[in-house]
């Protein structure tokens, strides 16, 4: 059984105060996805639950706030972050957690840092939160997700590569922007299982 700690607690109801329903839904999924993943790969399964109940905590906060929020604290913006906001809110969302929520474990704020684009030779935290940001529950968008979801259980770098993979084809396809970081990511991952 997963005992959810009182820090937890607090969290969950404060995040359940700044985030939509559908987002709040969403970061729960992740964070029991993640406490599974952790399981699986026998990570730290109150990190991963932390780190889940946290990733999306920035992401309700309007662009234009979350833009003037990085200036204020001094967390370098790169071109294709300003030209899509959406994207600051895991650096972004890191800076809450360690300031608004306390959180002081730099594994778990790195792990929020990184799920939105990834990062190359990313740790065990960061792909379980990686991979269960786009495969827990309430996901239903995502082509094959069936077999995402199977393979994030199987071998999580193949996960990992997978997601990443598809993500591009997805954004290339709707002529959206490509964080650099995401293709720098998959072609670490493409390397590293000799694709």
């Amino acid at each position: 059984m997963i005992v959810i700690s009182e820090e937890l607690k607090k969290i969950k109801k404060d995040l359940k105060k700044e985030l939509d329903k559908n987002r709040y839904q969403h970061t729960l999924g992740v964070m029991y996805t993640a406490s599974c993943l952790a399981m699986r790969y026998s990570g730290d399964i109150q990190q991963a639950m932390l780190a889940g109940l946290l990733h999306d905590c920035a992401k309700c906060i309007p662009a234009e706030r979350q833009i003037h929020l990085c200036e204020k604290n001094r967390i370098p913006m790169r071109d294709v972050e300003l030209k899509n906001p959406h994207l600051l809110h895991a650096k972004l969302g890191a800076l809450l957690a360690k300031s608004q929520y306390g959180i002081k474990d730099k594994t778990v704020l790195h792990a929020i840092e990184a799920h939105t684009t990834g990062m190359p030779n990313m740790g065990l935290l960061d792909k379980i939160i990686f991979v269960a940001d786009y495969i827990e529950p309430h996901r239903d968008k995502a082509p094959d997700l069936a077999e995402v979801r199977k393979l994030a259980f199987d071998d999580i770098n193949e996960a990992v590569l997978r997601i990443l993979y598809d993500t591009i084809h997805y954004l290339d396809q709707r002529r959206g922007a490509v964080d650099p970081v995401t293709y720098d990511t998959y072609e670490f991952y493409r390397k590293l299982l000799n694709r």
